[in-house]
């Protein structure tokens, strides 16, 4: 046999040992939860039927959809040659206060909408940006004091506390619904008084300690502090405001948190043009009160309009109030001052 493969026994070498590997195609390890997952799969997944939703409710549930920027500039925009233009090619015409009013009222004429004591609505737009970008302006609920009074529809009722027989006659003098000192204090912590019955409570600085015992019932109509100008030595001022003033808010939008709207009425239309305007300043200089401290804009935009029109004239607010934040000035945010106080915090920790 060893010939026919033409080498003899002496030419063949041994066999060197070799140490065996396992070939086995099936690797247990690599198995390790295939069953389960194989299992999971053959699960029906249920399909969740969603019902009929509101309209008000549908874009809320639409997180991914575009939403353009509500800050409207359009100072890039050429003017219009012609009075009929279209509007998202040029910019709007911005009339004066009186020009605006004027064209409300023959809007509202009788040959027209016949409704001449129409309410003066201000659409007033807000950059409610604070210092820092990541940080922006609260809501804040105000109300403003205006020199021109008007029949606002609404029942306000106000508690004011003050010391001294002067001060008590001055409120009542003033139209508050209810004026007194100490013993209106022990009559609400006998229970003789309910502050529920009333919307706004006021006070003197003079009675300040006095109110230290209500602390814990306030806190629905929030303690007298010079801020939300519930304290304050004029108590015929701060009287008109809250029973005659106009009551606004400002609100943050849902999503866009940098833009802020305040929408109230300044007047009816019945009302002359010259006390119109002066509601309007002093409705702007209360909202600057809470303007944050940094410069660029705060109020943005106004316009006015007047329902059931649906018309609405643009006007210029930096006739009234400064564009930019003057440093030194009194108008300051009440949030600035706690974002400050935030940064001290997180700095000492």
């Amino acid at each position: 046999m060893f010939a026919l493969l033409g080498r003899t026994i002496s030419q063949i070498k041994p066999v060197q040992s070799c140490r065996v590997i396992s070939t086995t195609v099936v690797n247990p390890a690599s198995r390790k939860g295939t069953r389960e997952k194989a299992r999971l799969k053959k699960v029906k997944k249920e399909v969740v039927k969603v019902g009929f939703i509101p309209h008000n409710q549908r874009e809320t549930m639409k997180l991914n959809v575009f939403r353009p920027n509500k800050h409207q500039d359009d100072s890039k925009r050429p003017e219009s040659p012609d009075n009929v233009y279209i509007g998202k090619y040029y910019r709007r015409p911005t009339y004066s206060f009186a020009e605006a009013v004027q064209c409300h009222r023959e809007t509202m004429h009788p040959t027209m909408f016949g409704y001449p004591d129409a309410p003066l609505l201000v659409h007033i737009e807000l950059f409610m940006q604070g210092i820092k970008k990541t940080r922006f302006v609260d809501n804040f609920a105000r109300n403003a004091y205006i020199p021109h009074k008007y029949d606002h529809g609404e029942e306000r009722n106000v508690l004011v506390f003050a010391k001294g027989q002067e001060f008590v006659q001055e409120a009542q003098k003033a139209g508050a619904t209810l004026a007194g000192g100490p013993e209106l204090v022990r009559d609400i912590q006998n229970g003789k008084l309910k502050l529920e019955d009333y919307e706004y409570v006021l006070a003197h600085p003079n009675i300040l300690a006095d109110l230290v015992p209500l602390r814990g019932l306030l806190k629905k109509l929030k303690f007298p502090n010079i801020k939300q100008g519930t304290l304050s030595p004029d108590i015929t001022e701060m009287v008109e405001r809250f029973l005659n003033g106009i009551k606004y808010t400002a609100k943050k939008d849902e999503f866009q948190k940098d833009f802020g709207l305040v929408e109230t009425c300044i007047g009816p239309l019945s009302m002359p043009t010259e006390h119109l305007e002066q509601n309007l300043v002093s409705l702007l200089k209360d909202i600057e009160t809470m303007r944050p401290k940094r410069d660029g804009k705060f109020i943005t935009r106004i316009l006015l309009k007047c329902p059931p029109s649906k018309e609405q004239l643009k006007i210029d607010p930096f006739q009234y109030v400064s564009e930019t934040y003057v440093k030194g000035s009194d108008t300051a945010a009440a949030d600035d001052d706690d974002d400050e106080a935030e940064d001290k915090q997180e700095a000492s920790n």
